[in-house]
């Protein structure tokens, strides 16, 4: 399967990324148009993994969830937490631009949007104090480059093992360790899963 293969190689050899970066993000703008009527979107078993994993973290000052696609995940910590200032990147134009679209009335700016490269972000070291990833292969380098002193990353799959960009318990402790990430938390809901790593003070 394409998108276990991506995530082991995310995991392993994140130097070989540029060769898929153009065909995954070729697939994800043509996928774009549809993709909110193939999945129940309103349905939250969803995303009940993912929050709960929201529950194991102190409330942020800057989040940030890495793949957002059409902003699911992200608007879900702008609601947990509304005290956040919080932003979502994706490799897929049109993805961010479905995503954008969802925002609605944001006079202060506090949820925001843009196309990015998971493998080179374009923040500065220690923007976050949360990174979020729903459904979606880790960088490890570039999540802990991101992240501050004290600051939480959360791993969560919508269907656990059968999720396509699944990356396994065992292999997100490895990579965050690489990095001084500890996990602190882990568990399922329903049919998902969620990872939580700390990067100590």
């Amino acid at each position: 399967m394409l998108g276990r293969a991506i995530s082991a190689l995310s995991a392993r050899a994140p130097v070989l990324w540029p060769l898929l970066r153009r065909p995954v993000r070729g697939w994800w703008d043509r996928q774009a148009d549809e993709w909110s009527r193939r999945e129940n979107r309103s349905d939250p078993a969803r995303l009940a993994a993912f929050a709960a994993a929201l529950l194991e973290v102190p409330p942020p000052e800057r989040a940030l969830d890495i793949g957002t696609g059409l902003g699911e995940a992200a608007l879900l910590v702008a609601r947990e937490f509304p005290s956040a200032r919080v932003r979502g990147v994706d490799i897929s134009e049109e993805m961010i631009r479905g995503a954008s679209r969802r925002v609605g009335l944001d006079s202060e700016g506090r949820i925001a949007f843009r196309v990015a490269d998971a493998a080179a972000l374009p923040y500065d070291d220690g923007s976050f104090d949360l990174v979020t990833m729903l459904n979606m292969p880790v960088f490890f380098s570039e999540v802990a480059r991101v992240l501050r002193s004290g600051g939480h990353v959360i791993v969560a799959s919508t269907h656990g093992a059968a999720t396509p960009y699944y990356t396994p318990d065992r292999a997100l402790r490895r990579g965050f360790a690489r990095h001084d990430l500890e996990q602190v938390g882990s568990g399922g809901v329903g049919t998902g899963t969620f990872f939580v790593a700390r990067l100590p003070e």
